[in-house]
């Protein structure tokens, strides 16, 4: 849960970096920074090795969050990698049957047709005996 959570917490910064409101509220921030210095709160020396210092630290934290949802975004690949690996023998499967349905058919048609060859021939033959019955009931 707490890795869960913590994951979310880096992918909503890393969104939140890269969103306009990230640089209006950066742009608003190095404003103000020069504004306490033109405004004499603190000479022009220590507002930028506050602001250098705190540029840093934001520097390498974003490092991080961006490199958690890198990661995060490849397990997801890795996820959907395998999903498709997945649906991929499914695939061929269901190929095999299709494959081994049509040659079911084929053999079905070739069997029916020679049992229709071999329903006509048994009418053809027994035509003839019917015919060879009768001619021998006449002569006798």
């Amino acid at each position: 849960m707490q890795k869960y959570s913590f994951q979310h917490t880096a992918l909503k910064v890393t969104r939140w970096v890269g969103s306009p409101q990230s640089i209006v509220v950066h742009t608003v921030i190095f404003i103000g920074s020069f504004a306490v210095v033109w405004l004499g709160f603190f000479s022009f020396e220590r507002m930028l090795l506050v602001l250098t210092t705190l540029v840093s630290l934001e520097a390498i934290y974003l490092a991080i969050f961006i490199q958690m949802t890198i990661n995060a975004q490849q397990e997801s690949l890795e996820e959907v990698e395998r999903d498709i690996d997945e649906i991929q023998v499914d695939i061929d499967e269901i190929q095999e049957d299709v494959e081994d349905i049509q040659e079911n058919e084929e053999e079905d048609e070739v069997r029916d047709i020679k049992e229709e060859k071999t329903l006509e021939e048994i009418r053809t033959g027994l035509q003839k005996l019917v015919q060879d019955v009768e001619r021998l009931q006449q002569k006798s």
